[in-house]
This record gives structure tokens, C-alpha cells and sequence, in this order.
């Protein structure tokens, strides 16, 4: 910079006045916390509401779809395939809201936080309100009190938050993984693309298998920096700074994740058939219903007489009404259980299928 300032009439006087009063951290610190800043907003933000507006495409695709839950593995209580899906965007929208409105610190206050240079060239100056104007220019938070280092508090909170987003995003990549197994999901087609070198039949559900992984780099990095950026020895070392280097692999991964993400939920369709057929072939969900109604009854030993039957024999919709109409029951409560179907045992789950906006975080 100086050389270049020499070579212009105007500006040479200027020269000494490069890196006045200024440690490396000063400026490395402030040009970190513009790249998380441009990332944030023109990056990762965009991104991650695309995501969620993909998310809720999903879910309005899949509303009022009865589905069988599965809790460890097993068939378990119905539920809806859009108040499932809802789970995660009510996760994700939380999380957007506190990305968005998490500040970045900066500092610009010399070699030990405390202006000492700047002070003893000129003591009349309000170093300090100089410092935080200049910080707040950039759409920066000042930092009030520091060593030679800003202590990367809030980029320590930043990699936790995008950390705990990642892992969301982790679960729903997972999860839709499994369903498409199932076949409650079926993939469209892309044109190209080939799903085994062997096996011609196949679509793979590689996006989220790409997301997966790319989710896991990126939290291997993050979760490294919010745990050691926040210590430094005394007032000064240098472990900080190899690790910053890496904060751009880090939000990089990241954003791959959501990419790949976004372009496999764009390709699935839920599968109404597969979903029905499938509860309809688990009628023991409905043992939870049964042993409840008795218990509210009085009738002795539901749990224990529901356990027998449904986890010896196969408790087909014949067995259930059957037990059903055995039971001593007042004649309304007898007639809601013979209607009872395990793609009609969905609690509350339609409601909550509308619990939020779906259209974007807010």
C-alpha cells in the first residue's frame, strides 16, 4: 500500500499513515467479520429460505395424509406425512429467525485492546467513539472490551447456530431417506441421471445422501471452531488463525448441503397408495386407542389384555372388531370404536399440520 501511495502526488504524505496504530487482528478480525456478514446475508440466508419454501411445498403436497408412525423402528400410533414434515420447518424457521438477527462484533482498538498507540499520538481524540463508528459503517457491532484479539464470541455462535441448523437439516435428510425406502415418497425421474452402473431399475435418492454428507463436513469443521475460536492464551496466540482460514470450507459445505437438499425434496411426490396401504396392514396401532377407552371405563387390565393380543397373534381388523364388540361398553363409546381405523387415528395431527405460515421465515 505504501508503494502505492508514493507513486501518487496527492496521497504520498499519506504513507506513514498506513497500518497507524494497528495490529494484524485489527484488520483480519473486521475483513472476517465482513466475509461471514456477506456470506450470511447473500449466501446462506437466500439459501436456507429456499429450503424452507421447498420444505413447505412439500408439506402443502402432503397434507391430510394419514401415515404409520414408527417410533424405534416399529409401527406406532398414525400420524400425518405433513404434520411430520411440519416438524422440521417449524425446527428450521426458529433457527433462520436467530441467524438473522444475530449480531457480528468487531474491534479496531490496537495491540492490546486498550489504544495505547493511538493515545499517546493523540490524546484529545475520542479513540473509542472513533473505533465504534468506524466498526458500525460496516453493519458491524463493536466489541467494548478486548485483548489483541476479538474474542470470536459471536463467530462461536454463528458456528453453533449453522451447526444446529445442519443437524435439522441431518434429520430431514434422514428421514425423508427412509420414507422414499418405503415407498411413501417416489422420486421423479431427472433426465441424465443413471441410479446404479448395475442396476438399471434404480433411483437413488443421492441428494440427500449428498446433503447428508456434506452436512457432516461442514459440523466437523463448525463444531472445531465454536469450541476453540472463544480461547486464546493470555492475550494473544496464533491457534486462531490457521482455524479461521477454514471458515469459508466450513459456510462452503454448508451451502452444498442445502443445495442438494432443496434439488432432492424438488423431486419427490408423496404416494397416497403406499401411505394407505401400509397403515391398513397394521391394525394393532389401534391397541393404544382400545386400552385407553378401557381404562377411562374402568375395565380392568386393558393394557395387559391389548399386549396379548396384539403381540402374539396378528391382529387383523376382523380380531379388532371382534375384541371390540366383546367388551362392556356403553353403546355410543362401542360405535365410535367400530368406525375406528387406523388411517382415521390421527389425533390432532391435521390442525397441527397448520400450526405456522408456510410460506417463509419471518
Amino acid at each position: 500500500l505504501k508503494e502505492h501511495l508514493k507513486q501518487d502526488a496527492t496521497l504520498e504524505q499519506y504513507t506513514e499513515s498506513i497500518h497507524f496504530a494497528l495490529t494484524s487482528a485489527d484488520v483480519n478480525n473486521l475483513a472476517y467479520a465482513l466475509m461471514l456478514k456477506e456470506a450470511k446475508q447473500h449466501c446462506i440466508l437466500p439459501t436456507l429460505t429456499k429450503l424452507y419454501q421447498q420444505l413447505s411445498s412439500c408439506i402443502k403436497m402432503s397434507q391430510s395424509l394419514p401415515m404409520l408412525a414408527r417410533t424405534h423402528g416399529q409401527p406406532a400410533s398414525p400420524t400425518t406425512l405433513a404434520k411430520e414434515l411440519s416438524v422440521f420447518s417449524t425446527r428450521l424457521k426458529r433457527q433462520i429467525h436467530q441467524l438473522e438477527n444475530m449480531p457480528i462484533l468487531a474491534k479496531c482498538n490496537g495491540a492490546v485492546g486498550n489504544f495505547n498507540a493511538h493515545h499517546v499520538a493523540y490524546p484529545d481524540v475520542d479513540w473509542q467513539g472513533f473505533s465504534f463508528g468506524f466498526i458500525q459503517n460496516f453493519g458491524l457491532e463493536p466489541s467494548p472490551l478486548t485483548t489483541q484479539i476479538e474474542p470470536h464470541d459471536t463467530l462461536a455462535e454463528h458456528a453453533d447456530l449453522l451447526c444446529r441448523i445442519n443437524t435439522i437439516c441431518i434429520d430431514l435428510a434422514r428421514d425423508i431417506w427412509g420414507y422414499i425406502s418405503l415407498n411413501y415418497f417416489t422420486q421423479q425421474i431427472q433426465s441424465g441421471q443413471i441410479g446404479s452402473s448395475t442396476m438399471p431399475h434404480k433411483i437413488n435418492p443421492i441428494n440427500f445422501e449428498n446433503a447428508e454428507g456434506n452436512f457432516g463436513l461442514s459440523n466437523a469443521l463448525l463444531t472445531h471452531m465454536a469450541r476453540k475460536l472463544p480461547c486464546s492464551r493470555w492475550q494473544r496466540d496464533l491457534t486462531d488463525s490457521t482455524v479461521l482460514r477454514n471458515l469459508g470450507v466450513a459456510l462452503g459445505h454448508a451451502q452444498l448441503g442445502y443445495h442438494s437438499l432443496i434439488l432432492g425434496l424438488s423431486h419427490i411426490q408423496p404416494n397416497a397408495q403406499a401411505l394407505s396401504t401400509d397403515l391398513n396392514q397394521h391394525w394393532t396401532v389401534l391397541a393404544e386407542a382400545l386400552q385407553t377407552i378401557m381404562r377411562q371405563h374402568g375395565i380392568d387390565q386393558g393394557y395387559e389384555q391389548l399386549k396379548l393380543l396384539t403381540q402374539e397373534v396378528d391382529f387383523t381388523k376382523e380380531k379388532y372388531i371382534n375384541f371390540v364388540q366383546s367388551l362392556h361398553l356403553p353403546d355410543p363409546v362401542k360405535s365410535q370404536l367400530m368406525t375406528l381405523t387406523p388411517d382415521t387415528y390421527i389425533g390432532l395431527a391435521k390442525t397441527l399440520e397448520h400450526t405456522q405460515d408456510l410460506t417463509q421465515p419471518e
